[in-house]
């Protein structure tokens, strides 16, 4: 029997997440239906999309108050067409602002949820326990210590490691992406990812090039690898360059590629989200920097439960990379810290072991672990019939 999914991802992140989930469960039930809210990588999955998924970009408290009639809009619309269309189950991949008000329509309709990925409970967002406990009948989590927090609050929870340790070797290859980008092995190259959203690219643009510029002066010869996503953003970060009269630096973009800029990097400067976890995976030591409006700022922070934003320091407990934020991402702060990596071969070796450990933590089959938690609702005997093997 064919079984009919919805799902919804909604941003680069949860594409790349929810492309693996695609692939993981088609390979072990065939022909299994994927539709909802895609992009691209999901698409190339196999997965049909009803409405773009850059409509649900949003970042940051502010501007989804700007964007807010237009996301209830869309997310109306899609709880009414799923729950006509009866899909034998819902997977919400991140975007809680999202997805868990739409979970919970379909749940009260009947159609069972499934939500992918934790909404940062174990950070700021504690309080939304109750709220995921009414939308989901489970949830997925791809950190180990999430699931104990969802099992304490009575919430059905599955730890699944983290499908990029999986996809990432336990040793990245650094000499064949230094090869691919025609990197010398002597040369000083720097990663620069300011985020996958026009707006993250408005708040850090301007920032990731001045400092490159401070470094280019402190130590000429250093090369820049700045990966993008979109026409747009790559577009966007060229006005800039040209704005901030940067186009002197040795830089060049690369259309995606993060994962390989970051193993053949010396050092990264990172935009907090997931591409902190791809740099600690790809063993790239790095800073991580992030400034959103000083409303949505003082908004986090009230609701912090940790001193952390970067996941490598997250799943370290302590902090093992620089983070900057705010007030104190500058470029002169930006430069001493990379330099600091830069300088001291101790402390990037000391680096490597804590990431070696993440990596290992993190790797345990995903693939597997997803479609396992998953065949309940997928296999041919439907609810409690999970397949062998």
């Amino acid at each position: 029997m064919i079984r009919r999914v919805a799902i919804v991802a909604g941003e680069a992140s949860g594409d790349l997440l929810g492309a693996a989930l695609v692939r993981a469960v088609r390979s072990r039930f065939p022909g299994t239906e994927f539709y909802g809210i895609a992009g691209p990588k999901m698409i190339a999955a196999g997965a049909r999309t009803l409405v773009p998924m850059e409509k649900l970009s949003v970042r940051g408290y502010v501007e989804a108050m700007r964007s807010l009639p237009e996301l209830l809009r869309i997310r109306s619309g899609l709880a009414a067409q799923l729950a006509a269309d009866r899909p034998d189950l819902f997977i919400g991949v991140d975007a809680p602002d999202f997805n868990l008000g739409l979970e919970a329509k379909l749940k009260r309709a009947g159609i069972p949820t499934v939500h992918y990925v934790s909404p940062s409970i174990w950070a700021w967002r504690a309080g939304r326990l109750p709220a995921i406990g009414r939308a989901v009948d489970h949830v997925l989590a791809v950190f180990p210590f999430e699931a104990p927090l969802y099992e304490k609050a009575g919430i059905a929870a599955t730890y699944v490691g983290h499908p990029l340790a999986d996809e990432i070797p336990m040793a990245p290859d650094r000499a064949e992406a230094r090869v691919q980008l025609r990197l010398a092995e002597a040369a000083t190259a720097v990663a620069l990812l300011p985020g996958s959203r026009r707006g993250e690219l408005g708040a850090h643009a301007d920032l990731f090039i001045d400092t490159a510029s401070r470094l280019a002066r402190r130590r000429p010869g250093t090369r820049f690898f700045v990966p993008l996503a979109t026409r747009e953003t790559r577009d966007f970060f060229e006005s800039r360059l040209y704005a901030r009269e940067a186009q002197g630096l040795d830089l060049t973009i690369l259309f995606g590629h993060a994962r390989l800029a970051l193993q053949a990097a010396d050092c990264a400067l990172v935009a907090s989200g997931t591409a902190t976890l791809e740099g600690a995976l790809a063993r790239c030591p790095m800073v991580i920097t992030y400034k959103v409006p000083a409303l949505t700022y003082r908004l986090m922070m009230r609701k912090a439960l940790m001193p952390w934003v970067g996941l490598p320091n997250i799943l370290a407990g302590e902090f093992i990379v620089p983070e900057l934020l705010q007030e104190h991402a500058t470029p002169e702060n930006l430069e001493q810290a990379i330099g600091n990596w830069l300088d001291h071969k101790g402390a990037r070796e000391r680096l490597m072991e804590r990431y070696r450990a993440i990596h290992a933590e993190l790797r345990c089959g995903n693939d597997e672990r997803v479609a396992q938690a998953l065949a309940p609702w997928l296999s041919k005997g439907h609810e409690g019939d999970v397949l062998e093997g």
